[in-house]
């Protein structure tokens, strides 16, 4: 479920490239970084008819408030049940500061115009992360 509150499926963006971005938890610092720095790229991002989707298990609210406190320009995806999640493998043992955890590992898949994935950047550093994905967005047509 998005921020719109309707349902969302890669197939509904098929014929344009597609960010697909999983992240921890709105409004954390490296989350709230990784989302502004895909806020202030997305005029040159759409210019060539690529989208950018957030997804983490917090809820539509969550995200409506994020999106509204950091005047974010893109979709985020609620995936409350973590099935997504699952299906896409994001899940898995993280270490933050010397400690081992199980949870959603910052993970970015690249699709093409034909629903394709082309690259996949797991688990993400968030700097630099947004020009590694612009980069890899100009290698597909």
């Amino acid at each position: 479920m998005g921020t719109d509150n309707q349902a969302h499926s890669l197939s509904d963006y098929r014929g344009k490239k597609v960010v697909l971005y999983f992240y921890p938890k709105d409004d954390t610092p490296g989350c709230t970084k990784e989302a502004c720095d895909f806020r202030d790229s997305m005029e040159s991002i759409r210019e060539d008819g690529t989208e950018v989707l957030g997804v983490s298990m917090d809820t539509v609210m969550s995200h409506v408030k994020f999106t509204n406190k950091y005047n974010l320009n893109f979709m985020l995806l609620a995936d409350m049940t973590g099935k997504v999640c699952e299906d896409y493998g994001v899940m898995g043992n993280k270490h933050i500061f010397g400690k081992s955890s199980w949870g959603l590992v910052r993970t970015t898949y690249v699709i093409d115009k034909g629903g394709r994935i082309v690259k996949v950047f797991s688990p993400v550093k968030v700097d630099g992360h947004r020009d590694e994905v612009v980069a890899e967005l100009g290698k597909i047509s």
